[in-house]
């Protein structure tokens, strides 16, 4: 799931935004000035940040060059604003944009440009495999003879730890450390929860949960070719 940054002081374009990647495998914050976006990006790791020109305060020219100068913060920048001449393009870029988008826009090429952009600066990050499973730690996408199955959250934490283990199994313990730094009875519990989802969500979508209760020890993951 990517996270985005949406500054935008047009609450109507910002909330149709919101509407339309809300509805996708989109993680959405907003910012209504450049102050606030500033204080968000000090504090929290986004994947793309969309950044209006025109904003109360400091213009989007200045929140993009403090981004880069100041918070030293790599994040891909998409600029969207009115202003479409070469002279405004070539300003927006020079302060750090990535990308630049001419108002007014299809929500649909603003979602393209999203996925273009996070393709060209994602880390690669190598396909684990496990018998006929493979999981891509960078889409969090698992996938058995042709289906797929997009994981997130501590689900999708949980997979990776299984299939980097595999064919050993892995405690509660180290589960639960990996995953909260604790093995507490209340942790224990959330973890069985999300056993329970991760398996739900493989059935579903790949047809097998994979997921083996390795009864009093921990869980292991196991390929339905090795069932």
């Amino acid at each position: 799931m990517l996270k985005l940054l949406i500054v935008e002081d047009q609450i109507d374009l910002a909330e149709n935004i919101f509407e339309y990647l809300g509805e996708d495998r989109f993680s959405l914050d907003y910012a209504a000035d450049g102050l606030t976006a500033l204080h968000l990006l000090a504090t929290q790791t986004y994947d793309i940040v969309i950044l209006d020109l025109m904003l109360p305060g400091v213009n989007g020219f200045e929140i993009a060059r403090k981004i880069r100068e100041d918070l030293h913060c790599p994040t891909p920048i998409i600029m969207m604003t009115a202003l479409s001449d070469i002279n405004d393009k070539e300003k927006g870029f020079d302060a750090g944009a990535d990308d630049y988008l001419v108002k007014p826009f299809e929500l649909r090429e603003l979602k393209l440009r999203i996925e273009a952009l996070h393709r060209r600066h994602a880390p690669q990050k190598p396909v684990l495999k496990a018998g006929d499973i493979l999981f891509n730690p960078g889409t969090l996408e698992a996938e058995f003879h042709g289906l797929k199955a997009e994981l997130s959250g501590t689900p999708a934490r949980l997979f990776e730890l299984l299939i980097r283990e595999y064919p050993n199994f892995l405690s509660h313990q180290s589960l639960c450390d990996a995953l909260w730094g604790t093995d507490d009875d209340f942790e224990g519990k959330s973890l069985r929860t999300h056993i329970y989802t991760l398996r739900k969500s493989l059935k579903d979508k790949l047809g097998h949960g994979m997921v083996k209760t390795v009864h009093g020890r921990g869980y292991r993951l196991e390929p339905p070719n090795a069932e």
